[in-house]
């Protein structure tokens, strides 16, 4: 058997069991849940998911509503600029597509903040197409597997889409579940701090453990810290303008975190970013309508 084979029979029988990964899972749901899975855990996902595409089954449902409602309903899954990139997305399928994900790989990478894991991805996962799909897991388990590294770089590269397409069986199809089997062994397998590789569907031919698996060279990546950062404060002020029923005073966002200037740096950031724009002395989240009392 091939690698893709092996990982395919050992995905049909551990796969976790993920609502999009159903078989009705319309190709807007994919493109969702691969937007929020981005630098979030699946335990977190799967709520917000739901509750997202029960508001908004369609990309015309939610493009009918204003970007501030997708930052609301983002809720606190982190980077919420991908709250924002969902919203443009939704605009824009439904000014060029007639409101459908399109299927051409090339159209999904001109959609606003759609890169190229996410264009692939949502090809594959989708619409069934054959081409290589490569985030941080499948990176690691080519790494190891075929190439004997403890790990890939920490971005993906030209070589490494090279690497998983002479994996893929010819078969769109088989082609397509092998890039979801790759993913998902990187994922509950060969993960980065405590392989599992006694389950591994690649335990005797892994060029790594066969190397005796040789740690990493040099230092290890850790974990962003998250306590004291920007992107925490950010955050805090963002929870006070989702909840906010009117713009909000510069002086309520104040209080929100004692140091003035990471403070003001963080909201200007968000301002930039335009997750949220300002109204007089107040703020409010991009797109809301500011014709309210303010609070």
């Amino acid at each position: 058997m091939t690698l893709a084979e092996d990982a395919i029979a050992w995905y049909d029988a551990n796969a976790r069991d993920l609502p999009w990964r159903q078989p009705d899972t319309t190709p807007w749901g994919v493109l969702v849940s691969e937007v929020m899975l981005q630098q979030t855990p699946v335990v977190r996902v799967e709520p917000a998911w739901r509750a997202w595409m029960t508001r908004w089954p369609t990309p015309a449902a939610l493009a009918a509503d204003p970007p501030s409602e997708a930052i609301r309903m983002w809720g606190r899954l982190g980077y919420p600029r991908r709250a924002m990139r969902l919203h443009a997305c939704a605009v824009a399928m439904v000014e060029r597509h007639g409101g459908d994900v399109p299927s051409d790989l090339d159209q999904l990478l001109a959609l606003p903040g759609v890169g190229t894991y996410t264009g692939r991805a949502v090809a594959t996962f989708a619409y069934g197409q054959r081409h290589p799909v490569v985030d941080t897991n499948v990176r690691r388990v080519v790494s190891r597997a075929v190439e004997g590294k403890p790990d890939a770089g920490p971005n993906t590269t030209a070589a490494d889409l090279a690497a998983v397409e002479e994996l893929l069986p010819s078969d769109a199809a088989k082609a397509a579940r092998a890039s979801i089997a790759f993913m998902e062994i990187g994922a509950l397998v060969c993960t980065a701090r405590s392989p599992r590789c006694a389950d591994c569907p690649f335990e005797a031919i892994c060029a790594w453990r066969l190397d005796g698996s040789p740690p990493l060279d040099g230092p290890s990546r850790k974990p962003q810290r998250y306590a004291g950062t920007d992107r925490q404060v950010r955050g805090l002020l963002l929870e006070v303008l989702r909840h906010a029923t009117g713009p909000v005073p510069k002086q309520r966002l104040d209080l929100v975190w004692t140091d003035e200037v990471q403070r003001a740096r963080a909201l200007s950031g968000l301002v930039e970013d335009g997750l949220v724009e300002p109204f007089g002395g107040s703020f409010v989240l991009a797109g809301d309508s500011p014709e309210v009392q303010i609070l």
